[in-house]
C-alpha cells in the first residue's frame, strides 16, 4: 500500500505532525537518520551513570493542546516545576533572583530599585497582553502572501484584531516586534541588574547584542510558555528532554505511525513538478503521496531538493535564509553541588535557588561585551552561561549524592573552525563558572562538549542554530521561512515543511508540527 506521508526527520515536530496525520487515518512513516528519534530533544548517558538532555534542556513552550491531543502524560511524560525561575549572580557577591510569584518577584527587584519594582506590574501587564496575542496565533496558519480568498480573510482578521486594541496597546505590540530588547526594557526599568536579567531572554538563541532591533520579540518568544497549566513558569521533564520525544514516539506508534531510525534521506524525489518520495543514503527509494520535511529549510532546499526543481528567485532567496544562534552546549558530570559565592554570602539564599536557571550575565553591559568579543575573537572571554542542575529535581540522572549540570552558553561565532577551537572554548566556559562558584572545576568528573559545528553535525542545526533560523521580522509569521511559503507548503507540489523553520519558530513547542498536519490534511 502506498504511504500517505513520509516525514523526513524524527524530531519533536515530525513526531507531532505524524501523530495528527495518523489520527486522521493516514498511513505515515518517519525516516530518522540517527539511532534514536527526538532530534535535538534527546537524553543521553554522556559519562558512565550520568545522563542529561543533550541539546534542548528545559520545558515551558511545549503547547498544552499538543500535550492533551497526544495524551503525553499517559505515555509517561511528567513535568516538574522549577522552585525558582532564574538566578543571576553578581560580581559583588550578591544575586538577583526571579522567584515564582509576582509579589515575591516584586520584593526581590525592590532590593535593587524600588522604582523598577513599581514598574513591574505595568511591564507584566504589557508583556502579558502581547503574550496572549501571540498565544492566539501559535496554532494558526499564517495568511500566505499571494494566497487566495482564505488568506485574505485571515489577514483581515489579524489586522482587525490589532485595530481593536487600544492605541497604547498597539504601540506596545509595535515595540515588541521592532525594538531592541534594550530599548524596550528602557520603557520600564533603569537598574542595570534588573535590565540585564530581563534582557537575557532576548538573547537566548539569538547571536546579537541587546541593541539589535527585533531582539525584543525574542524575549517575547520565551514568555508565552507554561508548565502544568501555570503561565510563565519553566520546568523539567523527568528523564530529560528525551522523555518528551519518547512519549511522542509512543503516541505516534499507538496510532500506527511507522518509525524507522538509521535511515538517512539523501534526496526528495520529484516527478512532473510533484514530490513523490525520497531516496535514502543506501540507495533505497520510498514513495508516498506527500513528503514532509522536519529539517531546517536551508538543509531541505540546499541538500535534498534538486536545484533544477526550484525557481531561480526562490533559490536566491532561500540561499539567504539566515541561521546562527551563537550557541555552545556542555553537559558536565559533578561529584558535588556547585558552591556559588553569592549563595554562601546571602542569608536569603536557599536550596531552591539552585533549581532555577543560574545565569552568568548580570548586566546588559556584560551581555553586549560578550557579543562584541565573539564578533572580534570568535568567542567571548567572559561568555554568557546559563547553568541548570536538573538532578536536583530528577534523581534518575545521576548516582546518589552526585549531579549533572547543563551549560547553555552563548556568543560563540558559528563560522569559527570549531574542530580547532572547541576545547579552548570549553576551558574558557569552565573558567567563567569557576569565578562565580569556586571549586566547580574540581568537581567535574566528566563532560560532553558540543560546539556550533557539533550541533550542526549531530542534530542538523545549521550553523548551530537552535531555532532553525533567526527569529527576525523578515523570518517570522507569514515570512517564515519565506514570504509566499509561510503556510507550510513548499514551492513543489506535495512537499511540506513542519519544522521550527516555519511559524511559530524554535523551541520545543510542537506547534509547527500541529499546524503543518492541518494543512496537509486539508490538501489530501
Amino acid at each position: 500500500m502506498l504511504l500517505d506521508a513520509i516525514i523526513i526527520g524524527g524530531g519533536h515536530n515530525g513526531l507531532v505532525c505524524a501523530s495528527y496525520l495518523a489520527r486522521a487515518g493516514k498511513k505515515v512513516r518517519i525516516l530518522e537518520r540517527a539511532a534514536v528519534v527526538g532530534g535535538a530533544a534527546i537524553t543521553e548517558e554522556f559519562h558512565p551513570d550520568f545522563r542529561n538532555s543533550v541539546a534542548s534542556y528545559t520545558v515551558s513552550l511545549l503547547n498544552p493542546k499538543v500535550i492533551r491531543d497526544l495524551d503525553l502524560h499517559r505515555h509517561g511524560l511528567k513535568i516538574v516545576e522549577r522552585r525558582v525561575n532564574n538566578l543571576w549572580p553578581n560580581d559583588n557577591g550578591d544575586f538577583l533572583a526571579f522567584p515564582v510569584g509576582s509579589e515575591a518577584l516584586k520584593a526581590e527587584i525592590a532590593r535593587y530599585s524600588p522604582a523598577d519594582a513599581e514598574a513591574l506590574q505595568r511591564y507584566s501587564r504589557d508583556t502579558g497582553m502581547v503574550a496572549d496575542l501571540i498565544r492566539d496565533y501559535l496554532l494558526k496558519t499564517p495568511p500566505n502572501a499571494g494566497g487566495g480568498i482564505r488568506d485574505l480573510v485571515k489577514m483581515a482578521g489579524f489586522g482587525n484584531r490589532l485595530r481593536k486594541l487600544p492605541l497604547a496597546d498597539q504601540r506596545i505590540v509595535m515595540d515588541i516586534f521592532s525594538k531592541s530588547v534594550a530599548d524596550f526594557l528602557a520603557l520600564y526599568f533603569d537598574n542595570e541588574f534588573v535590565m540585564g536579567a530581563f534582557a537575557f531572554d532576548g538573547l537566548v538563541g539569538n547571536y546579537a547584542d541587546t541593541h539589535t532591533p527585533g531582539s525584543a520579540y525574542v524575549l517575547m518568544h520565551h514568555a508565552f510558555g507554561e508548565v502544568n497549566g501555570k503561565q510563565g513558569l519553566w520546568g523539567h521533564a523527568i528523564g530529560g528532554m528525551g522523555a518528551i520525544t519518547q512519549a511522542m514516539a509512543a503516541a505516534a506508534r499507538e496510532r500506527g505511525v511507522q518509525i524507522e531510525v538509521n535511515r538517512e534521506v539523501e534526496q526528495v524525489l520529484v516527478e512532473n513538478r510533484r514530490a513523490v518520495g525520497v531516496r535514502l543514503a543506501n540507495g533505497e527509494t520510498v514513495r508516498a503521496r506527500v513528503v514532509v520535511s522536519n529539517l531546517n529549510p536551508s538543509l531541505l532546499y540546499g541538500r535534498l531538493v534538486d536545484p533544477a526543481e526550484l525557481s531561480a528567485e526562490f533559490s536566491r532567496r532561500i540561499g539567504q535564509y539566515r541561521n546562527g544562534s551563537g550557541t555552545f552546549r556542555m553537559n558536565v558530570a559533578l561529584n558535588a553541588l556547585p558552591q556559588f559565592t553569592c549563595l554562601q554570602q546571602q542569608e536569603r539564599a536557599s536550596a531552591d535557588h539552585l533549581t532555577g536557571g543560574i545565569v552568568i550575565g548580570p548586566t546588559m553591559a556584560y551581555l553586549d561585551r560578550a557579543y562584541r568579543d565573539a564578533r572580534e575573537h570568535g568567542w567571548s572571554s567572559a561568555p554568557l552561561v546559563e547553568m541548570l542542575i536538573p538532578s536536583l529535581l530528577d534523581d534518575s540522572l545521576a548516582p546518589p549524592g552526585q549531579h549533572v549540570a547543563s551549560l547553555f552558553c552563548q556568543q560563540f561565532d558559528p563560522d569559527l573552525d570549531w574542530d580547532q577551537h572547541r576545547d579552548a572554548a570549553a576551558e574558557c566556559i569552565l573558567d567563567q563558572v569557576e569565578k562565580y562558584a569556586p571549586g566547580f572545576r574540581q568537581s567535574v568528573v566528566g563532560r560532553q562538549v558540543l560546539s556550533p559545528l557539533d550541533l550542526e553535525r549531530k542534530f542538523g542545526l545549521t550553523r548551530g542554530d537552535i531555532m532553525h533560523g533567526v527569529l527576525s521580522l523578515d523570518q517570522m509569521f507569514s515570512a517564515r521561512p519565506m514570504l509566499g511559503h509561510g503556510d507550510y507548503r513548499a514551492p513543489i507540489s506535495g512537499l511540506y515543511m513542519c519544522g521550527a523553520g516555519t511559524h511559530p519558530g524554535g523551541g520545543v513547542t510542537g506547534a509547527p508540527g500541529h499546524n503543518a498536519a492541518r494543512e496537509i490534511l486539508r490538501d489530501i
